[in-house]
């Protein structure tokens, strides 16, 4: 399937020689070469070669990429742990530590057994330590990805389903990965290897379609060429110009996903222009724009706006004689070079530079904007399983082909569908858990739009809010949906925890009125025992549901003290009678023990609803006024303060609860609010919207209708979900 030469040592040495010129560092690599030959002699391949001859090949590639000598010296001695039986410590000792980090590194990861789609869960795990150890040092999967090169270049020798299980992981990880570090030639080799032994079938029919069509396309391709060459000579521009041909996979992955036939890829007659400044590329293109007739919507300018993995170049596609179509690429010879050696050009070792790893991974983190979210995954997602690890970094970084912008310039990269939410959530967690509204190309849009290549978006936020549910609806990226979904379960946490001190004293003054001592009972591992009962997990959540009801403290006393309630002859009696008899409730829905003729009303600055913590105020003409406790209008007062409950019996009255919404304005907001409390079925009294142009922003006051304290909140959970609302609260003074 190859047909590359094998090098040997001295052809390192003169790669290597080319630039770099410290006679130490030549030395440095050379005896690295040395103990990789003695340390693996009598080692051989499946081929029947010296194995010493795979680690030569590994350095030669490394050296062709201008690395480091560190980085070729590790190139040689990559499997020296492995297959030799050498330490850590010991190579350490014979080089020194960063060679010794970096082998340990790729000897990590060249142990691990990709198991194919059979196992997901162990192949994903696999390929998360892969990742992660690229999220440290870059150079170890750059010897990695080298490593796999040669590896699929003898791929020959190895049984056919070794053959496939190999080619699946390097298209399914390793093609990608250089994809994503703009190395296209390894990635591109990679790519049209997996797919050889992969789907043989499909290659040749692709590969002789080519074939047939070389001499016509040749001919072309050359005739376009003298054309151009002879306008730009006439401009005086220095270039260098050459056809290039797509790789197999390439042309079959645009046949499968764009379902096209083989003759209708534009980009298989493709000419490449090379030239000395930007000026000259743009130059370039104006000169053929005006010569051939362009096809709208082919113009890419990824100059101006680079990819993420650095790429640039200005793409075209224009009709040339009889109507054939032609891509052209135009670059300067530094944009060639980082779109062919990708990160491994853009860091190329500097002669007499000190080289400082952590340096050049910030370097890298600026560069490649999606290798800083990357790192990020690999540090904060450890609470992922490595099958949520990886479908993060496909969908998320992989995958992305969306390129937006932030008012400043900076290109952030989104997959596919990806919203304003998924945007605010790649510029930092904070701006995701605080958006309140998006403005995309000067105009402001809901949070659900889906944004396009080329948008510019600006988030606003506002602190103290929070994600809503809603958004896990439409979100795109994994990283935005699992932090929602861990503010929205921390959120819960809290709030269940701030209830159960009311749960602890309801359960405690049951105990207590029933004859039973609470010191005997409240103890939590004596509460273990019911969780189950009362399908719960914890004690936390136990207290939480007997604070808001939904456990009956009752039936929590009977699991926990074996019995029923015992009550005598008399009592067995009066709740026959009580039964028998119609049961009189307070005309006010408020009870005052062991007072029945005193007048009471609900207060109208906090209007307290069924559920509500309340306490009473004796007025003096007015009766008993009834407040919410945290009402602002009886902080500080001590005297006339009077306990008050609800008449547990009156569960039909209806209440009004007054509610503040403050939103950012957009057409049909109140509308879209009105709809929702309709559907919460809290009949509306009165509504009262005011809009302060300056800011954009809309408060709306409301009252509605409401059974009891759930169903308040119930509202408000769900007014809190509408789009571009920022906030919802009870009127408390």
């Amino acid at each position: 399937m190859s047909d590359h030469v094998n090098p040997g040592v001295e052809d390192v040495m003169k790669e290597a020689g080319s630039y770099i010129h410290d006679a130490n560092s030549l030395e440095l690599i050379r005896r690295a070469a040395n103990y990789a030959a003695e340390h693996h002699a009598g080692q051989f391949r499946r081929s029947g070669e010296p194995y010493f001859i795979h680690l030569i090949n590994v350095a030669y590639i490394l050296a062709t990429l201008r690395v480091g000598p560190q980085t070729i010296a590790a190139g040689f001695l990559h499997d020296a742990i492995e297959d030799c039986g050498i330490s850590r410590e010991e190579l350490a000792k014979d080089f020194d530590e960063e060679i010794a980090e970096l082998v340990e590194a790729v000897t990590k990861i060249g142990t691990l057994t990709y198991k194919g789609k059979d196992d997901p869960e162990y192949q994903a795990a696999n390929h998360r330590k892969i990742f992660i150890a690229m999220a440290k040092d870059v150079r170890v999967i750059l010897i990695k990805l080298v490593d796999r090169l040669h590896n699929m270049r003898t791929l020959q020798y190895q049984p056919e389903k070794s053959q496939k299980r190999i080619a699946s992981e390097t298209l399914d990880v390793y093609a990608p990965i250089a994809h994503r570090l703009g190395i296209s030639a390894i990635k591109n080799e990679l790519e049209d290897l997996s797919f050889y032994y992969l789907n043989r079938e499909e290659y040749y029919h692709i590969a002789h379609l080519v074939e047939a069509k070389k001499t016509e396309r040749d001919e072309s391709v050359n005739t376009m060429i003298r054309e151009i060459s002879e306008m730009l000579k006439e401009h005086n521009i220095e270039f260098r110009i050459f056809g290039r041909s797509k790789h197999l996979y390439s042309i079959y992955r645009k046949m499968i996903t764009k379902h096209k036939r083989f003759d209708e890829i534009l980009d298989l007659l493709a000419i490449r222009i090379v030239t000395k400044t930007e000026q000259n590329c743009y130059e370039i293109l104006g000169y053929i724009h005006a010569k051939y007739k362009p096809i709208p919507g082919r113009l890419k300018d990824y100059i101006a706006v680079p990819k993420t993995n650095m790429y640039q170049s200005l793409h075209t596609t224009i009709i040339g004689d009889e109507g054939r179509i032609f891509e052209v690429q135009i670059r300067t010879e530094e944009m060639d070079d980082i779109a062919e050696r990708g990160v491994a050009a853009h860091w190329r070792y500097k002669e007499g530079r000190k080289y400082d790893a952590r340096a050049e991974q910030r370097e890298i983190e600026e560069k490649l904007s999606w290798f800083k979210n990357f790192a990020v995954y690999s540090e904060e997602e450890s609470s992922e399983t490595a099958s949520e690890y990886m479908e993060t970094l496909q969908k998320d970084v992989f995958s992305a082909n969306v390129y937006v912008m932030t008012p400043k310039g900076r290109v952030i990269d989104l997959p596919s569908g990806a919203t304003p939410i998924d945007f605010a959530y790649r510029i930092h967690t904070d701006v995701g858990h605080t958006t309140v509204g998006a403005i995309v190309n000067d105009a402001m849009v809901p949070l659900n739009t889906e944004l396009h290549t080329g948008d510019v978006v600006q988030i606003k936020t506002m602190k103290g809010t929070g994600p809503s549910e809603d958004w896990l609806k439409f979100v795109k990226t994994n990283q935005a949906r699992n932090k929602i979904r861990s503010y929205l379960a921390k959120k819960e946490t809290e709030k269940h925890e701030a209830k159960v001190p009311d749960g602890e004293r309801m359960l405690t003054d049951e105990l207590r009125r029933r004859g039973f001592d609470p010191k005997d009972y409240m103890d939590k591992k004596k509460l273990e025992h019911v969780f189950k009962e009362f399908r719960v997990s914890n004690y936390t959540d136990l207290m939480y549901g007997i604070a808001v009801k939904s456990i009956s403290t009752t039936k929590v006393i009977e699991r926990l003290t074996n019995q029923k309630s015992r009550i005598s002859e008399d009592e067995a009696l009066s709740h026959i009678f009580a039964r028998e008899a119609p049961r009189r409730t307070s005309k006010s829905g408020l009870v005052i023990p062991g007072i029945d003729t005193m007048k009471m009303s609900l207060s109208h600055c906090c209007k307290p609803v069924y559920g509500d913590d309340i306490v009473g105020y004796i007025t003096k003409n007015e009766g008993v006024k009834v407040h919410r406790r945290e009402c602002a209008n009886i902080q500080g007062v001590k005297s006339r303060l009077i306990d008050v409950y609800w008449d547990e019996g009156d569960t039909e009255r209806y209440y009004d609860s007054e509610l503040v919404v403050r939103a950012f304005d957009r057409s049909f907001l109140l509308t879209d609010i009105v709809t929702v409390v309709s559907q919460c079925k809290a009949p509306m009294e009165a509504v009262n919207a005011t809009v302060d142009h300056e800011t954009l922003t809309c408060t709306i006051k409301m009252t509605v209708r409401v059974h009891d304290l759930e169903h308040v909140n119930n509202v408000i959970a769900n007014v809190r979900k509408v789009e571009s609302v920022q906030s919802v609260v009870r009127t408390a003074q």
